[in-house]
């Protein structure tokens, strides 16, 4: 008979500490919380220091009797949720179910789920953190009282269904104050000169970068005429060369938000989906013969710091695989970048480096073993030793006219020859090589070509799911626990969109936004939302008390209210009705705003509830039946795609943009492409390849 009983979170979980720990114990999983503030009041005793009215969560009677039951058949309790405040509040709420007393030693926590990690934390059961139960409860309240007091004046004053949210509206504003930035940009003339220059049978190109000994941008047509004037009947000879041994360091590995923004740029993983598939990595995979095992640490962390012994793990495994000169003098260690950062658990790592990811692919799925070899690669890189990079800087005279040349290449890869990070602009990673020949000053070149391009600049990019998570993390707003379920909610709630994987503002976001300027504009304060983090950070450090921080947001939040409810005027949205007549019912089709976007849906709703995307024509005739015109269209996932609008009589389909060109060589369909260089498009079936015209461009 079992002698204690262990409640985890999630059955997974379950089943890999179940395995580590032996017959002597029952582990069972509590399915998430078990208690919450209910949903149809707003469940906070205001009056009373703003005591929380818990209701066992729906659905979860079967999983507590169970509970229950196990609990009279042992001696011992283990509660070994996550080691978060949420994993503390979910610990906190069974304690009081199966009535433990609070100074019993019942609470367990482990950053990793392996065998050595779990049976250490067992050896060591503390009480439960009231501090962390606390910061919890604290979050959970404060952003009740905001949804649930702003929400319901929302529906009164504007639009029923609305919500608003502490992080989620500064969010919202943050896309917002990004879209009037690229309305208002206004876009100025720059031109650039590129030479082409060749020494013996060698080609390289050179940037103009002075003009008669200053150095200067070109802003016209003009300047860049007086330029090539300047340039004509002059000789190409090399002025200076400086050469220089440059060290380049590694990432440190992965916290939450840098493991969201990577998995965007390099797996195309939106943050939940980054987060989900990390979850089931941290607790367990069955490895076959090595059994269920879990792979990488704890996901939820804003900490760079690394234990000893993984340290000593990777040094071995470095010098063992690439030899001494791979491995620093001295292990490397990463300061806090974030002030903000709780420093509570280690970084995301792998559980153990000597798990490649290629040993264990067959059993994983494609999505873990992607991540996992992302996290992976970090890791070992974030240890590993500099690169050193030879860099060569020329500068080339024509007359009056001074041309650079820049070129780099790799002395010794270092942490290179394992992983580089991405990088969210169209720029060139540092650690491109681009050589130049040996040159020496005095030496002649030859001119090839000089191409002078006209550019404009371009405004702030919109953001993508990495960019935002990045600026909010910046700024203070939210934590590691909280990135993913707002970006969810903010579109959820059809507040934004995306378009083109960056997120777009809609009218009805833009209408609350407004509102909230108004009348909660502290609530969209950047800075008193971070203010707010820290006091939330300093109640788990037990350095405030949980009442006072609500009972100070509270005063002035109420003062709030009772102006928003009096000076507040009712607004009335309209549908935006279409040219389009609904074939159901003959009735005009309206546009209306949904998770990923407009959609056309009829007026006659809800005696006749027909809906249909709106369908942009791209201009291109399908390459499949020659007949029908390529549409854009949204899978029920909101990807875009392209489509014959003929469908279901011809079924092409691409997730590419189709070109309205044939390809030069073969006569197939050109796609556009993108990558760090910009957008190109190539041809499907040879190898064709060119930089996009302008028109074919979506600067968005």
């Amino acid at each position: 008979m079992a002698d204690s009983l262990v409640i985890v979170e999630s059955p997974a979980k379950a089943k890999t500490i179940g395995k580590y720990l032996g017959s002597k114990f029952i582990v069972k999983a509590s399915m998430g919380h078990i208690r919450d503030l209910p949903k149809s009041q707003i469940g906070v005793e205001i009056k009373k220091n703003f005591e929380p009215k818990y209701i066992t969560i729906r659905g979860k009677g079967s999983v507590l009797k169970e509970l229950k039951d196990a609990s009279k058949r042992v001696k011992k309790i283990y509660l070994a949720a996550d080691p978060d405040r949420e994993g503390e509040a979910i610990a906190w709420h069974l304690a009081h179910y199966l009535d433990l007393s609070e100074n019993d030693a019942c609470r367990v926590v482990f950053n990793e789920i392996t065998k050595q990690a779990v049976k250490d934390a067992f050896k060591t059961p503390r009480k439960i953190n009231q501090d962390l139960v606390n910061a919890q409860q604290a979050r959970r309240i404060l952003d009740r009282l905001v949804g649930y007091k702003i929400s319901p004046l929302l529906w009164k004053k504007v639009k029923k269904g609305l919500s608003a949210g502490r992080v989620q509206s500064v969010a919202v504003k943050l896309i917002f104050d990004r879209e009037n930035e690229i309305k208002a940009f206004v876009p100025e003339e720059y031109w650039s000169i590129t030479a082409k220059l060749a020494t013996g049978k060698t080609e390289f190109e050179a940037k103009f970068y002075s003009f008669r000994g200053d150095k200067k941008e070109l802003h016209n047509e003009a300047e860049v005429q007086e330029v090539l004037a300047a340039l004509q009947k002059s000789e190409f000879v090399v002025s200076e060369v400086k050469e220089k041994e440059r060290h380049r360091n590694p990432s440190p590995p992965f916290i939450t938000s840098s493991l969201q923004q990577e998995a965007a740029r390099k797996l195309n993983f939106r943050a939940s989906k980054t987060m989900s598939v990390a979850q089931q990595l941290y607790e367990g995979i069955d490895l076959g013969s090595e059994g269920t095992v879990g792979l990488i640490t704890y996901m939820r962390t804003d900490s760079t710091r690394i234990s000893p012994v993984a340290q000593d793990e990777a040094k071995e495994y470095i010098i063992g695989k690439f030899g001494n000169d791979y491995y620093p003098e001295t292990p490397r260690t990463y300061l806090k970048k974030n002030t903000n950062a709780q420093d509570a658990h280690e970084a995301i790592r792998p559980s153990s480096v000597l798990r490649e990811p290629d040993q264990i692919k067959e059993h994983l799925s494609r999505d873990q073993y992607r991540l996992y070899k992302l996290i992976w690669e970090r890791f070992l890189a974030s240890q590993m030793a500099s690169a050193v990079l030879d860099t060569m800087t020329v500068d080339i005279t024509a007359g009056e006219v001074v041309f650079r040349a820049v070129g780099s290449k790799i002395k010794f890869p270092g942490f290179i020859k394992v992983y580089v990070e991405g990088n969210d602009d169209a720029e060139e990673s540092a650690d491109d090589e681009k050589f130049l020949p040996p040159l020496k000053t005095g030496d002649q070149v030859k001119k090839n070509a000089i191409g002078p391009k006209q550019h404009f600049t371009q405004p702030p990019p919109r953001y993508t799911e990495a960019r935002l998570v990045k600026a909010l993390e910046e700024m203070g707003i939210g934590r590691p626990s909280t990135y993913a379920p707002t970006l969810e909610v903010i579109q959820k709630r059809g507040y934004v969109a995306i378009e083109e994987k960056k997120f777009v503002p809609t009218e009805l976001g833009e209408l609350v936004i407004q509102q909230m300027i108004e009348f909660f504009p502290e609530i969209l304060d950047v800075e008193f939302t971070a203010q707010m983090e820290e006091e939330l950070d300093h109640v788990e450090e037990g350095k405030e008390d949980w009442v006072q921080v609500l009972s100070q947001f509270y005063e002035s939040f109420e003062k709030r209210l009772e102006v928003a409810e009096e000076e507040m005027e009712k607004i009335e949205i309209q549908d935006e009705v279409s040219d389009e007549i609904c074939e159901k019912c003959g009735r005009h089709f309206v546009y209306k705003m949904g998770r990923f976007g407009k959609f056309l849906a009829c007026s006659g709703f809800p005696d006749c509830r027909n809906t249909k995307p709106i369908v942009k024509d791209i201009g291109v005739t399908c390459p499949n039946c020659k007949q029908g015109k390529i549409i854009e269209r949204r899978s029920k996932k909101g990807r875009i795609f392209y489509g014959c609008d003929r469908y279901p009589e011809c079924d092409f389909v691409s997730w590419d943009k189709p070109v309205d060109h044939p390809c030069p060589n073969c006569g197939s369909m050109l796609i556009e492409k993108r990558n760090k260089s910009g957008v190109f498009v190539q041809c499907v079936q040879c190898d064709f390849k060119e930089e996009a015209k302008e028109e074919e461009r979506d600067e968005g």
